[in-house]
C-alpha cells in the first residue's frame, strides 16, 4: 500500500510543479 501512496504524491507534487509553470510562463506550453 505505501507504493501507492508514494505514487499519488510523485503525481501531485509533478502536477503542482507543472500547473506552476504553466501560469507563471504560458509562452512555453502555447
Amino acid at each position: 500500500m505505501e507504493i501507492f501512496y508514494w505514487t499519488g504524491g510523485i503525481v501531485a507534487f509533478g502536477l503542482l510543479v507543472y500547473l506552476t509553470i504553466a501560469l507563471m510562463k504560458p509562452e512555453i506550453f502555447s
